[in-house]
Protein backbone atom coordinates (compact mmCIF):
# COMPACT_ATOMS: atom_id res chain seq x y z
CA UNK A 1 0.00 0.00 0.00
CA UNK A 2 1.61 3.24 -0.88
CA UNK A 3 1.66 5.07 2.16
CA UNK A 4 4.14 5.83 5.03
CA UNK A 5 4.17 6.83 8.80
CA UNK A 6 4.68 10.30 10.04
CA UNK A 7 4.63 11.80 13.51
CA UNK A 8 1.40 13.92 13.82
CA UNK A 9 3.39 17.22 15.16
CA UNK A 10 5.03 16.77 11.42
CA UNK A 11 1.91 17.53 9.87
CA UNK A 12 0.66 20.74 8.19
CA UNK A 13 -2.32 21.72 6.48
CA UNK A 14 -2.22 21.15 2.43
CA UNK A 15 -0.59 17.56 3.67
CA UNK A 16 -2.48 14.57 3.45
CA UNK A 17 -3.28 11.89 5.89
CA UNK A 18 -5.60 8.85 6.43
CA UNK A 19 -8.66 9.02 7.96
CA UNK A 20 -10.69 6.66 8.79
CA UNK A 21 -8.92 4.54 5.64
CA UNK A 22 -9.02 7.34 3.48
CA UNK A 23 -6.80 9.38 1.99
CA UNK A 24 -7.54 13.20 3.14
CA UNK A 25 -6.00 16.77 2.67
CA UNK A 26 -5.53 18.34 5.65
CA UNK A 27 -7.63 21.60 6.04
CA UNK A 28 -7.14 22.77 9.54
CA UNK A 29 -4.37 21.69 12.30
CA UNK A 30 -4.65 22.87 15.65
CA UNK A 31 -2.78 21.88 18.98
CA UNK A 32 -3.58 21.68 22.58
CA UNK A 33 -0.96 22.39 25.21
CA UNK A 34 -0.26 19.66 27.07
CA UNK A 35 -2.38 18.67 30.22
CA UNK A 36 -1.28 17.88 33.44
CA UNK A 37 -1.18 14.60 32.99
CA UNK A 38 -0.81 13.57 29.24
CA UNK A 39 1.17 14.86 26.19
CA UNK A 40 -0.55 17.78 23.61
CA UNK A 41 -2.82 16.80 21.55
CA UNK A 42 -3.58 17.36 18.01
CA UNK A 43 -6.98 18.34 16.35
CA UNK A 44 -6.89 17.69 12.40
CA UNK A 45 -9.70 18.59 9.84
CA UNK A 46 -9.45 16.95 6.94
CA UNK A 47 -11.54 16.41 3.54
CA UNK A 48 -11.46 13.09 1.51
CA UNK A 49 -9.31 13.09 -1.75
CA UNK A 50 -11.70 10.75 -3.48
CA UNK A 51 -14.75 10.99 -1.65
CA UNK A 52 -15.29 14.63 -0.76
CA UNK A 53 -15.97 13.95 2.91
CA UNK A 54 -15.31 15.36 6.47
CA UNK A 55 -13.71 13.82 8.36
CA UNK A 56 -11.98 14.93 11.79
CA UNK A 57 -8.97 13.05 14.56
CA UNK A 58 -7.43 14.06 17.80
CA UNK A 59 -4.29 12.61 18.26
CA UNK A 60 -1.16 12.75 20.65
CA UNK A 61 1.37 14.86 18.58
CA UNK A 62 3.84 12.15 19.68
CA UNK A 63 1.69 9.35 17.71
CA UNK A 64 3.09 7.95 14.62
CA UNK A 65 -0.07 8.23 11.99
CA UNK A 66 -0.26 6.99 8.53
CA UNK A 67 0.15 9.41 5.09
CA UNK A 68 -0.79 8.40 1.97
CA UNK A 69 1.37 8.63 -0.90
CA UNK A 70 -1.00 10.69 -3.41
CA UNK A 71 0.67 11.33 -6.46
CA UNK A 72 -0.26 14.31 -9.24
CA UNK A 73 -0.21 13.35 -12.44
CA UNK A 74 -0.30 15.24 -16.07
CA UNK A 75 -3.26 13.69 -18.34
CA UNK A 76 -4.31 14.43 -21.97
CA UNK A 77 -7.98 13.25 -22.54
CA UNK A 78 -8.61 11.41 -25.59
CA UNK A 79 -12.41 10.54 -25.30
CA UNK A 80 -15.44 11.52 -23.12
CA UNK A 81 -17.37 8.36 -23.30
CA UNK A 82 -20.40 10.02 -20.99
CA UNK A 83 -21.05 12.73 -18.85
CA UNK A 84 -19.41 11.04 -15.85
CA UNK A 85 -16.46 9.01 -17.44
CA UNK A 86 -13.65 10.38 -20.07
CA UNK A 87 -10.72 8.11 -21.20
CA UNK A 88 -7.59 10.00 -20.49
CA UNK A 89 -3.80 8.76 -21.57
CA UNK A 90 -1.38 9.36 -18.74
CA UNK A 91 1.87 11.84 -20.68
CA UNK A 92 3.72 9.67 -18.61
CA UNK A 93 3.29 6.28 -19.19
CA UNK A 94 0.89 6.76 -22.63
CA UNK A 95 -1.47 4.34 -20.73
CA UNK A 96 -5.08 4.83 -21.16
CA UNK A 97 -7.12 4.85 -18.22
CA UNK A 98 -11.08 5.75 -17.45
CA UNK A 99 -11.68 8.38 -14.79
CA UNK A 100 -14.78 9.48 -13.32
CA UNK A 101 -15.51 13.08 -14.25
CA UNK A 102 -16.23 15.87 -11.91
CA UNK A 103 -20.11 17.07 -12.49
CA UNK A 104 -18.88 21.04 -12.77
CA UNK A 105 -16.15 20.26 -15.24
CA UNK A 106 -16.70 20.50 -18.98
CA UNK A 107 -14.15 18.27 -20.56
CA UNK A 108 -13.45 17.48 -24.27
CA UNK A 109 -10.60 15.44 -26.15
CA UNK A 110 -6.84 16.62 -26.69
CA UNK A 111 -7.71 18.44 -23.28
CA UNK A 112 -4.62 18.66 -20.99
CA UNK A 113 -5.75 17.85 -17.20
CA UNK A 114 -4.17 17.35 -14.00
CA UNK A 115 -5.07 14.10 -11.84
CA UNK A 116 -4.49 12.21 -8.34
CA UNK A 117 -3.82 9.06 -8.10
CA UNK A 118 -3.37 6.90 -5.30
CA UNK A 119 -3.46 2.93 -5.62
CA UNK A 120 -6.58 2.58 -7.75
CA UNK A 121 -7.87 5.83 -7.12
CA UNK A 122 -8.41 8.79 -9.66
CA UNK A 123 -9.69 11.69 -9.41
CA UNK A 124 -9.38 14.22 -12.19
CA UNK A 125 -8.06 18.09 -10.60
CA UNK A 126 -10.25 21.13 -11.33
CA UNK A 127 -8.54 24.10 -12.51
Amino acid sequence: MAKEQKEVRDLQEGNYVMMDDEPCKITAYSTAKPGKHGSAKARIEGKGVFDDQKRSLSQPVDAKIWVPIVNRKQGQVVSVESDTVAQVMDLETYETISIKTPGDVDLSPDDDIEYLEMEEQRKILQD
